[in-house]
């Protein structure tokens, strides 16, 4: 099995508390709501899963894992139906009451595939966090 690659997002503050994060987060649904229009095809998602083609990665697969609340949400899934990879939502309260995010991403990878999806994946997670602090709509779960 290829290497583990882990990338991490910088620290995100948020206009929630850490409780609404956590319930809007777990249900799935609710990640259209950080996808940008265009950037996925085939979308197919529940409660706690989620199916996607992106061009040029391919098939998407992921579901909710673990979850503690109003701390930490991990995502399991693969790309490809081989490289297993996951995502990691650690939540903390500022001092504010507020919520913090980081994300981190670890996915088996060959060097070479590492070398050409750093960026990608970099920018992919800061995209997120930016699109997570800039949303108002915690309250609003499906």
């Amino acid at each position: 099995m290829p290497d583990l690659s882990e990338f991490k997002s910088r620290t995100g503050n948020l206009s929630c508390t850490p409780a609404e994060m956590f319930d809007f987060v777990t249900d799935i649904r609710n990640f259209r709501q950080f996808v940008p229009e265009g950037t996925i095809d085939e979308l197919q998602i529940d409660m706690d899963s989620c199916s996607f083609n992106i061009s040029p990665v391919g098939n998407v697969n992921f579901r909710l894992s673990e979850k503690k609340p109003h701390n930490r949400i991990v995502f399991k899934g693969t790309v490809l139906q081989s490289n297993d990879f996951s995502l990691v939502i650690d939540i903390r309260e500022s001092s504010a009451g507020r919520a913090e995010t980081t994300l981190h991403l670890a996915a088996h990878m060959n060097p070479l595939l590492k070398m050409m999806a750093a960026k990608p994946i970099a920018g992919f997670l800061e995209k997120l966090i930016d699109e997570m602090e800039k949303f108002r709509g915690w309250r609003t779960a499906v």
